[in-house]
């Protein structure tokens, strides 16, 4: 597909992330590849994953789009998502369509900001869809601005200047549907059939669902707290 039959492939449906930390009972490349596997089997238009081994693994199993990531703790910068020109080059060679990129307003590692690393990698791969991870209006403004493809909610109430606000943020899904002429994706805090309702509601052109279907751990959590709630 080209990068417009990419983009419209996506569209109106559900984006499936299966990732899972170090940390997690399910961190295994196979483990996220069947569960790739497992949604679009259900239904979804693409894939959202994280790491170079977990998206090969992906994309052996399944034929969707993959909206890659790569997420790298760095002592200088709050931003992890694709925060360097190293995780870009190790994304664009497997093959991923869509490489997703924190572009809040906070510095990257070793002092590089969003609008030098962005030219950068814009001019090193013209031809890659790259996908702004945003928190707030003036970023996704930003993003569309300086060049990016599509421009994604995921980062509302992650950053310090956002903490607080009400998930999935269809108040920022709209006033970007208003405002941007970008495909929004909408990501973050999509918990129920409902919520993504919603969302599309409010605008949205995709969304992301990823722990309401894809980390049992939390899920299971989710419900255990319930219990505690009655007790």
């Amino acid at each position: 597909m080209n990068n417009t039959e990419i983009i419209n492939s996506i569209k109106g449906g559900l984006i499936v992330s299966c990732q899972a930390l170090p940390d997690e009972p399910l961190c295994d490349s196979y483990i996220m590849s069947k569960m790739a596997f497992a949604a679009k089997c259900g239904g979804a238009v693409g894939i959202r994953a994280n790491t170079v081994v977990d998206i090969l693994a992906i994309k052996k199993m399944v034929d969707l789009p993959v909206i890659g990531i790569i997420k790298s703790v760095y002592p200088d910068s709050d931003v992890y998502i694709t925060p360097t020109e190293n995780e870009v080059d190790k994304l664009v060679e497997t093959g991923c369509e869509i490489i997703a990129i924190d572009a809040t307003k906070r510095i990257r590692p070793n002092g590089v900001t969003l609008d030098d690393f962005f030219a950068t990698i814009r001019r090193k791969y013209p031809n890659q869809l790259f996908m702004a991870d945003t928190s707030c209006f003036e970023e996704g403004r930003h993003a569309e601005e300086i060049g990016f493809d599509l421009i994604g909610t995921t980062l509302s109430g992650y950053t310090a200047y956002t903490k607080g606000r009400k998930l999935p943020d269809t108040e920022l899904i709209s006033k970007y549907a208003t405002e941007l002429h970008s495909p929004i994706i909408a990501e973050g805090g999509i918990w129920s059939p409902d919520d993504l309702i919603e969302a599309y509601n409010a605008g949205a052109y995709s969304a992301v669902v990823g722990t309401a279907i894809t980390r049992p751990r939390d899920i299971t959590r989710r419900f255990v707290n319930a219990l505690e709630e009655i007790k």
